[in-house]
């Protein structure tokens, strides 16, 4: 039972450390690591008192769902895109916008504008 939830653990902070972008990897191992103590619990208290069964299950639905909400923070998924005002800078060519949560000026790509 323990080794099972090292190892889904494990897997779990490795995922987690080799994320560069987002929130659906992080969520993912999030939601995976929650299913499988959550699991872990319920399949020993229940049933068979199967502990690893229980843990391999609440990790693959706590994961898929980590995943799919990570996926709609970041505007994917079917989730629709945060509305902002853009603007349009005539000396450079390109579109702007602010945003109100870090205070600053971004570009329309997401980087910084100077």
């Amino acid at each position: 039972m323990y080794k099972t939830l090292i190892a889904l653990a494990g897997a779990g902070l490795l995922t987690a450390a080799c994320t560069t972008t987002g929130n659906v990897e992080r969520n993912a191992a999030g939601g995976a690591a929650l299913g499988a103590i959550a699991g872990a619990v319920i399949g020993n208290n229940t049933g068979s008192g199967d502990a690893g069964t229980g843990a391999a299950i609440g990790a693959a639905v706590g994961g898929t769902a980590g995943a799919i909400k990570g996926c709609r923070e970041d505007g994917g998924c079917g989730a629709a895109a945060p509305t902002r005002r853009q603007y349009y800078d005539e000396a450079a060519g390109r579109y702007y916008y602010y945003d109100q949560a870090t205070g600053r000026y971004y570009w329309e790509d997401g980087r910084p504008r100077n």
